[in-house]
């Protein structure tokens, strides 16, 4: 699995965001693309500690943990974490901006190896954080056909 702490996929994903635009129209789910920008932000806000998701105990977590970070693609309209979900109109031109910024901010912490444990899924591992930064943001990309 590629990893966002990697340069090579870093820079792919970046190349990826940049073709985005806002009429970009997605192949699967219920989001535009300004919303999902906003969306994708969250995790990586999580990752920093700078997310609003609290501390939960969630009782099958270590059945969905290694799921967040192996090869196998995530299935599309795959339900989204309550936290995570984005209602109302977003501006695609900030969220984009928004988006490339804390990409920027989490790859520049490659070399950190203390990370803060997940509120929901516990302790991950840098290069776990990494991999599944990259596939969510994967799988996201090729909601909009990229």
């Amino acid at each position: 699995m590629k990893s966002l702490f990697e340069n090579e996929a870093y820079s792919e994903i970046k190349e990826r965001l940049n073709k985005l635009s806002s009429q970009s129209g997605r192949k699967w789910g219920k989001m535009d693309v300004a919303q999902m920008l906003h969306h994708c932000q969250q995790p990586l806000n999580v990752s920093l500690g700078k997310g609003n998701v609290k501390k939960q105990f969630f009782p099958l977590a270590f059945l969905f943990k290694a799921m967040l970070y192996n090869d196998k693609p995530w299935k599309q309209n795959l339900p989204t974490a309550r936290s995570f979900k984005i209602s109302g109109s977003k501006d695609f031109d900030t969220e984009k901006y928004e988006l490339a910024k804390l990409i920027d901010q989490f790859h520049e912490m490659k070399d950190e190896t203390q990370w803060e444990p997940h509120p929901v899924f516990g302790k991950f591992t840098p290069q776990q954080w990494g991999q599944m930064q990259y596939k969510h943001l994967d799988h996201h990309l090729k909601q909009f056909g990229l």
